[in-house]
């Protein structure tokens, strides 16, 4: 019998569809694996904004982790919206009693549409329990700030920020530049396990429908993970993916806000 590659998300839900666990589920059907899906809180959102969100209990959470490894496992897993403490803790926790190296974080602190989604007091156990414990991490621009605690004003600085967040070389970073200004977007990845620091350049695509652009990298990057690229070939073939996704969505408009990317560029116009 043939098996699917499978990637699992660890994520909040967004009804609107274009963030959260459903943007994962198509990154991942897109990117050729099999998706499943932990939901840690359920969001009440749309292109606008956030209104509100509903956690799921925390022992709820693991309970879905442990039902999806102790059935069909995965082969990498995406790390979305953790909330507070607690959650952040039962997850790694969790995860521990798993052999599983690929996880991707990406540590949802903002919403696309500025809504805070993170509590204060897990922004220091993210950064002590959980980003040590990953393989790579895929903040943008003012998730970096939070974590070091400063402004980031320019592209140049980007070389050594990346070093800084890679918590003693231990932890890889890929650093999306899309927050800069300039026509000219260059994400930046450290490799902490070959040492290099590799720039991914593209021209910038002016468009407003950028919602869940961030959910969709790091679950492209997971997906190819999953399907044994290496860990800069997965970036690199995330960043051709996520690009491709954002120049198919400009042309479409959905929600009165920030709409989508456009998750099957390659399969329907």
């Amino acid at each position: 019998m043939k098996h699917y590659k499978i990637a699992l998300t660890i994520a909040g839900s967004d009804p609107s569809g274009g963030a959260g666990i459903q943007a994962d589920l198509k990154t991942f059907s897109a990117c050729g694996c099999y998706g499943a899906t932990v939901i840690v809180a359920v969001v009440d959102e749309n292109t606008i904004g956030v209104t509100d969100v509903h956690p799921i209990p925390v022992p709820f959470v693991s309970g879905q982790i442990k039902s999806v490894l102790d059935d069909i496992g995965a082969d990498a897993i995406k790390i979305g919206m953790l909330h507070s403490s607690e959650l952040i803790l039962a997850v790694k926790d969790t995860l521990s009693r798993y052999s599983i190296k690929n996880i991707v974080l990406d540590p949802v602190m903002v919403a696309t549409s500025g809504d805070k989604l993170l509590q204060d007091e897990a922004i220091e156990t993210l950064k002590s329990e959980l980003i040590p414990f990953v393989r790579v991490i895929t903040p943008n621009i003012p998730e970096a700030e939070i974590l070091l605690g400063k402004k980031i004003r320019s592209q140049e600085e980007l070389p050594k920020v990346i070093k800084d967040l890679s918590f003693g070389n231990r932890v890889s970073v890929l650093l999306k530049a899309g927050h800069l200004t300039g026509d000219k977007l260059t994400d930046v990845f450290y490799n902490a396990e070959t040492n290099e620091i590799i720039e991914l350049s593209s021209q910038r695509i002016h468009t407003k429908n950028t919602h869940g652009t961030g959910c969709t990298f790091s679950s492209a990057v997971a997906a190819f993970l999953a399907r044994g690229l290496s860990l800069t070939g997965a970036v690199k073939h995330a960043k051709d993916y996520i690009n491709k996704a954002i120049t198919a969505g400009a042309g479409y408009e959905i929600g009165k806000g920030h709409g989508p990317v456009h998750h099957f560029f390659d399969f329907w116009e």
